[in-house]
This record gives structure tokens, C-alpha cells and sequence, in this order.
């Protein structure tokens, strides 16, 4: 279990990092080797919605990014959840680059923390 601060502390850093595009670099500093990462459903090609490993989480990340121009993406928190867990708010505005669809989204993470790093996240959105 972590304090309150130690929550807040890991969570500001994810928060900040996001909001300036350094998606490689909260991978790096925040996130345990093992961590999981679970959407809401399966992305498209996969079977699962959840992929295991920093490696498989950053792939996630290669694949929405080489899938979308991203026009604008903010981070809102975070919001402490007891002892080990925090959410946070993103708000973006994206474009499919297969079908030029735009369109702003919103979705609520939750993060595990287990010693000082991020174990598994959780994303929930509305789907439609």
C-alpha cells in the first residue's frame, strides 16, 4: 500500500507526461516490466482486450499512433482510490488516418501502483 502523496506523486508524473506527448517516457519511469494494460474491449486484430508486458503495452502504443493523428490529448488528475490505485481523465481529438474520422473522445484510466511503479491499467470508455 502506498500513502496518499506516494499516489498523488506517481500519478502527477503520469499526468504530466501525458499532457506533453512523452508517451515513451511515463512507459519508462512509471511502469513495472510485468504491468498489464486492459481496454475496455479487444483492439482491433487482438482476441483480448488485455495484452501483458511493458512490451506489449508499448506496441499498443506504436499501433494507436501510427492509427490516428492525435489534435489534441489532455490529462485530467489524478484521483486517489485508497491505498493503491488512482484514475485519471483524458480528453481527446483524434482522427482515424484510415477513414478520416474525426472525433473527441473521453475515457477514465485506472492505475495500479505495487512499489513505486504502475502494475496494470484500466480503460473505460463509451462505446458506440
Amino acid at each position: 500500500m502506498h500513502t496518499p502523496q506516494e499516489l498523488m506523486t506517481i500519478g502527477s508524473r503520469l499526468v504530466e507526461l501525458c499532457n506533453a506527448g512523452q508517451d515513451t517516457e511515463c512507459l519508462n519511469e512509471l511502469y513495472a516490466p510485468d504491468a498489464v494494460s486492459v481496454e475496455a474491449a479487444p483492439m482491433p486484430g487482438q482476441e483480448s482486450a488485455e495484452v501483458q508486458g511493458l512490451d506489449a503495452i508499448r506496441g499498443k502504443h506504436e499501433w494507436w499512433n501510427g492509427a490516428h493523428e492525435v489534435h489534441e490529448s489532455k490529462a485530467e488528475g489524478p484521483f486517489i482510490h485508497g491505498g493503491d490505485r488512482f484514475h485519471v481523465i483524458f480528453d481527446i481529438d483524434v482522427t482515424t488516418k484510415e477513414t478520416g474520422e474525426r472525433a473527441k473522445m473521453q475515457e477514465i484510466a485506472s492505475y495500479y501502483v505495487r512499489d513505486g511503479k504502475i502494475i496494470r491499467e484500466e480503460f473505460a470508455y463509451a462505446m458506440g
